[in-house]
């Protein structure tokens, strides 16, 4: 799954940003389950990554959403 940086997710449209985020959360539950399951993650940082990329992807929804309540 693509991480994306803050200035791409700025880009991205508002259902664009809802797809994203369930992707990365499916492929987030998929890479705990693996660590979980006692299996070595092939990129240990992937996980942080994930979360950070989840993170930002939300701040930019509610962003958005205190713009246009405002």
């Amino acid at each position: 799954m693509a991480i994306f940086r803050a200035h791409e997710v700025r880009q991205l449209s508002d259902v664009e940003l809802v797809e994203q985020l369930e992707k990365l959360k499916l492929d987030l539950m998929q890479a705990r389950g693996k660590v979980s399951a006692g299996g070595a993650p092939e990129n240990p940082g992937h996980i942080r990554e994930l979360r950070r990329t989840i993170a930002r992807i939300q701040t930019e929804q509610n962003a958005r959403r205190a713009v246009t309540q405002a």
